[in-house]
């Protein structure tokens, strides 16, 4: 076997475990929470890109407006949105996380990363230090690769 599909192997099998754990951590965080995951993906989307209208997030999640507007209205009386004028069109709304909203999102990236704190813990520092390395190589590589900002 040659080293690049030693490596490619070796990292799909590493990038299996991450999604596996890092989704089904924040899939428990959610459902606790009393949230559906296309809630999720809405929040998600928002704390990544901070405002959005409403026809924004029906192409970017593939469902209808009227699908879309269900699912802001559910957050705002939940208290994890907010509406706000668009401020380039007054007759258009945007969406944006509210203080408990971004709260909520920070509570669940701490849950969906705490297994890796845990296996930070069976590394030598060493160890984590080749990681660390490795990993800056991985995310440049990444980076340049990103032609999407999801």
């Amino acid at each position: 076997m040659t080293d690049s599909v030693q490596f490619s192997q070796t990292l799909r099998q590493w990038v299996d475990i991450f999604m596996h754990r890092s989704m089904h951590d924040w899939a428990r965080y959610v459902k606790a929470g009393g949230y559906s995951m296309p809630q999720f993906f809405l929040l998600m989307h928002l704390h990544r890109h901070e405002q959005c209208g409403i026809s924004d997030l029906s192409e970017r999640m593939d469902i209808t407006s009227a699908a879309v507007s269900q699912l802001v209205d559910k957050l705002v009386q939940a208290g994890l949105l907010e509406r706000a004028e668009d401020p380039h069109d007054r007759r258009a709304r945007q969406v944006k996380l509210s203080l408990m909203g971004r709260a909520f999102i920070a509570q669940g990236n701490e849950k969906r990363y705490g297994w890796v704190d845990g296996m930070a813990e069976k590394l030598s520092a060493e160890e984590q230090a080749q990681i660390t390395d490795a990993l800056h190589l991985m995310l440049r590589a990444a980076q340049d690769l990103e032609t999407d900002p999801v």
